[in-house]
């Protein structure tokens, strides 16, 4: 399993068709039944999803409440950290801050800028799955909403994180390209070992990556637009230069602040580089950078 699921709470569903999600000991809404009972019922609506109508999530009013105050802080934290290819994506698609938008309301918003289609996930998407439908610009998002008790942090990918980190990066057309690219690649590959290269340089690049914009580190990964911690936080890490060798390889810990990050020198680079390594990536990328990266030492 990629270390990546960890941050997913894990669902199963029994014989009897019951559904459940297992909270962490540490999670905020493992001690409320009414929290709990209403993440197994919306991960069950996702789960019987087969094609067609988008569930809809009939939110409750702490659910509303928790969209407000997120979505109203982070904007503001956008507007001081998020790189202007993100901030004009956004001002773009527009989303609602009065409520939490339906993945058919996310899909309708990002179709004329973008072309991608949200569809509902109960919880961790296989990455090949996951990654592969990118390249129908189809993303698996999951619809609920952290526990009212902590408005502004989640241990795990929660609506917010999907929409208001992701919704918002993929409405840049340049942007929306990458993650095509990132699809088609998963379509050539084999090896679990090439999947979990291309699932890191994706973490470091597209979930938590940053670009000099106007003398200033500014973020564009969804993983830093979505968190109201880290955003405030990602400046004090160690910066290394744009290198999806080192990407690939480097080990990270997804329960803290990334102290590391790869910092690109304009949103272009990002585009150049990411975009040539996914396009042309097979089994056999990770095993040749390790040997230019030998030669080179």
């Amino acid at each position: 399993m990629f270390t990546e699921a960890q941050l997913y709470s894990p669902v199963t569903r029994e014989r009897d068709g019951d559904v459940t999600v297992h909270l962490s000991e540490n999670h905020p809404g493992v001690d409320d039944a009414n929290y709990r009972a209403r993440r197994n019922a919306i991960a069950a609506l996702a789960l019987d999803h087969a094609g067609g109508p988008v569930p809809h999530i009939d939110y409750t009013d702490d659910e509303q409440r928790v969209w407000r105050i997120a979505s109203a802080e982070l904007a503001r934290k956008h507007e001081r950290y998020a790189c202007r290819e993100v901030r004009e994506a956004a001002r773009e698609l527009g989303l609602p801050r009065d409520h939490i938008p339906q993945l058919d309301e996310v899909s309708r918003l990002l179709a004329p800028l973008s072309g991608f289609t949200y569809v509902p996930a109960a919880g961790l998407v296989p990455l090949r799955e996951f990654f592969g439908s990118f390249a129908e610009r189809t993303f698996h998002s999951t619809q609920y909403i952290r526990h009212h008790s902590a408005p502004l942090y989640t241990p795990e990918p929660d609506a917010i994180h999907e929409i208001i980190g992701h919704a918002n990066q993929i409405a840049s057309p340049r942007f929306a390209a990458l993650y095509e690219t990132v699809g088609a690649a998963v379509g050539r590959l084999e090896t679990d070992a090439a999947l979990k290269f291309l699932a890191d340089v994706f973490w470091f690049s597209l979930e938590f990556g940053v670009v000099r914009e106007d003398d200033e580190i500014r973020c564009y990964g969804a993983g830093l637009l979505s968190s109201f911690g880290e955003i405030d936080e990602f400046r004090q890490a160690r910066l290394r230069r744009f290198d999806v060798a080192e990407m690939g390889t480097i080990a990270y810990d997804i329960t803290h602040y990334q102290p590391v990050l790869f910092c690109a020198d304009s949103v272009d680079q990002i585009v150049g580089v990411l975009g040539e390594f996914f396009a042309t990536m097979t089994d056999d990328t990770p095993a040749r950078l390790a040997r230019q990266a030998a030669t080179s030492t």
